[in-house]
């Protein structure tokens, strides 16, 4: 593969994907394979995974070494953490989340996937679509990544046959569509060998799609959100100590979504108070306009009262302020989420305390049934909720916005990460049962 050049890097696009399956199914070694036959390990790397593959007794390098970095997954021979890999090639740049199969490590895989413009879920083609499938199925439909790859990994050990193959994609493809997934791409590999995962497979020749690298670099990729509801969540207000600006006061964040510009009218929530911005600083230079994953300065005409936590969004495009939060949750934390429970929000850089009002349902995820009011979500389940918070907040859609209409449930005894959350985003829900409990005492 040829050097890739600085200018050729400027001029290739970025895609964000994760890869997900269950426990063996061939994730760490389809990445390693990936990155080897992509030329795009440094040699020092691949010696050092044939030096461990050697003591081990093994007569071909171990590309699963490439990405299990953590001792404990070595031992064990599975992912535990998430595992971020960079690589590029001519056409494309890549961040890979490459996450863990084990059902205990779900949460790690909500992680990985909710940034992630496409998911490769591997199954096993001597196994076929098994549970935790279907629940990495639903979490990239949750979680609104438009692309999924079903990579039916471990072709050479059921002979390459096709009608395997077809049989396992008819029904994974079934599936995905009742959950809402837009788009699915099915690929027969086999990671080990390097079948159809950089280079096209001369052993299924009844296969005449794509590989897994093609896909990767050719599928359609919008990045720009400069046009979606603008939005910024104050991370910090700046007020140098400095004779040559005695005034300044300035209102720092990453830029969330859409675009900024100097004489803009813009509301600051959950206050409602509305003025201009009279400057936007970016990297200590001033610029007219500022747009999204930006970290700026914004300057306002008017002094008003803000804080960390605050959100400014255009005057004209303001969401609503809520106290009552709907949502669907995947949670991901040891102990069970139920009603009643008291819980912090953390909403963009806004932190309020909440209260869970109502569990409406648990979804099933063999037929993708409801069982309703279910009163608590144990660890990896996918249920409704309906949360009260403390103070109102500003929250999207979350099929307006992943980031602005999503949310994380933190135990606020020990700070443990309980439930991640997407405003909105619902299955079918059964009728609510009307609450005639008795009034809790809570005071919102």
């Amino acid at each position: 593969m040829s050097t890739i050049t600085t200018e050729e890097l400027s001029e290739t696009t970025l895609l964000r994907f994760a890869t997900a399956g269950s426990v063996d199914d061939g994730k760490s070694t389809l990445v390693g394979r990936l990155l080897h036959d992509s030329k795009s390990v440094l040699t020092d790397q691949l010696e050092a995974v044939e030096r461990v593959s050697a003591s081990r007794g093994q007569e071909a390098p171990d590309l699963a070494l490439l990405t299990d970095g953590l001792r404990a997954e070595r031992e064990q021979g599975i992912t535990i953490d998430v595992a971020y890999r960079y690589f590029a090639t001519p056409r494309r740049r890549f961040i890979l989340a490459d996450t863990p199969g084990h059902v205990q490590y779900t949460r790690n895989m909500v992680t990985g996937a909710s940034t992630a413009e496409l998911t490769v879920i591997l199954v096993d083609a001597r196994n076929g679509v098994v549970e935790q499938t279907r629940r990495h199925a639903a979490i990239a439909a949750l979680l609104r990544v438009p692309h999924v790859v079903l990579a039916v990994n471990k072709m050479d050990l059921v002979g390459y046959e096709e009608k395997v193959f077809a049989a396992i994609a008819e029904e994974f493809t079934a599936y995905a569509t009742e959950l809402g997934v837009p788009e699915v791409t099915a690929i027969p590999i086999s990671a080990l060998v390097g079948d159809n995962v950089v280079d096209a497979s001369a052993n299924m020749d009844w296969y005449g799609g794509p590989t897994v690298l093609e896909h990767l670099e050719t599928v359609p990729v919008a990045h720009d959100l400069s046009h979606c509801h603008a939005r910024l969540p104050v991370q910090y207000v700046i007020r140098p100590q400095s004779a040559d600006h005695p005034d300044y006061r300035g209102y720092a964040g990453q830029i969330a979504a859409g675009s900024f510009h100097v004489g803009e009218q813009v509301t600051v929530l959950p206050s409602g108070r509305s003025t201009k911005i009279s400057g936007i600083d970016l990297l200590g230079e001033p610029v007219d306009v500022a747009w999204t994953t930006q970290s700026v300065t914004l300057l306002l005409e008017d002094d008003i009262d803000i804080s960390r936590g605050d959100l400014i969004v255009p005057s004209k495009d303001a969401p609503p302020t809520t106290q009552d939060i709907e949502a669907t949750v995947c949670h991901v934390a040891d102990a069970p989420l139920t009603v009643g429970h008291r819980v912090l929000l953390k909403h963009g850089t806004r932190t309020v305390k909440a209260i869970v009002k109502d569990i409406p349902s648990r979804l099933t995820l063999d037929d993708l049934s409801l069982h309703p009011h279910p009163g608590q979500l144990v660890a990896n389940d996918i249920g409704r909720v309906k949360i009260r918070t403390a103070e109102p907040l500003p929250v999207d859609s979350y099929s307006d916005s992943r980031r602005t209409g999503s949310f994380i449930l933190i135990d606020p005894n020990d700070g443990t990460t309980l439930t991640a959350g997407m405003v909105g985003e619902s299955f079918a829900s059964p009728e609510p049962v009307k609450d005639e409990s008795e009034d809790d005492g809570w005071d919102f």
